[in-house]
């Protein structure tokens, strides 16, 4: 196992770092296989290290009178005509083993890197964006800081203040500057070098946090 990020503090605050695991694999049967078989044009998902919901949504710019625990039906009623909205976007929020993560279903507030840099203090965030082009977008930061950010629109030409510190996992999946990547490379990437997944909730009740995030300043 290599971790991936220099561990200490920031601004006082403990940094966990992820870890690098030895999976290769690109098929099924792994943490965000949801959005391998599910039928999405467009999301973006921002993953936090350690953070509570709320938090993770404040960070984010939600507007704090759309704040709130809601289940599968309080979200339609409430939010339900603006879910897929790009301009102030519904997001819920919930947590899966050590991340938090927001799922935007129809804005990319997460990749701003405004956004980014604000709910990394601290500790470390993953951003993955899907549209239709195809494409998907990965940006990494930690404490602030982006450490890798690559799309698939075109090769692979990762930027960042460290473009290269995800090389050694990013290899084995086909994800190699100035080439293509290959399918579902990087949704596996965000599951082998940081060990992420979503699931579904298993009861329509259950309750998750969620609001309408503010329209991004010029």
């Amino acid at each position: 196992m290599q971790l991936i990020c220099q561990g200490g503090s920031l601004e006082g605050v403990s940094v966990v770092c992820g870890s690098i695991h030895g999976m290769t694999s690109t098929g099924i049967g792994r943490g965000l296989d949801l959005f391998r078989e599910g039928d999405f044009p467009i999301y973006t998902l921002t993953f936090v290290r350690d953070l509570p919901p709320a938090e993770l949504l404040t960070r984010m710019g939600v507007d704090p009178e759309t704040l709130a625990l809601r289940d599968a039906g309080d979200l339609a009623d409430d939010l339900g005509d603006d879910l897929f909205d790009d301009e102030e976007p519904v997001v819920t929020s919930g947590i899966d083993g050590s991340w938090t993560w927001a799922w935007e279903q129809g804005g990319m507030h997460g990749l701003d890197e405004r956004i980014l840099s604000r709910v990394s203090v601290g500790t470390e965030a993953v951003v993955l964006h899907y549209n239709e082009k195809p494409m998907h977008w990965l940006k990494y930061a930690v404490g602030g800081e982006i450490i890798v950010d690559f799309h698939t629109l075109q090769a692979i030409e990762p930027t960042g203040q460290d473009p290269a510190r995800l090389d050694d996992v990013m290899r084995p999946l086909g994800l190699i500057p100035g080439q293509a990547a290959p399918l579902h490379s990087v949704l596996a990437l965000v599951e082998n070098a940081f060990d992420i997944r979503l699931s579904q909730p298993d009861d329509v009740d259950d309750e998750r946090w969620s609001g309408r995030l503010l329209p991004l300043p010029d």
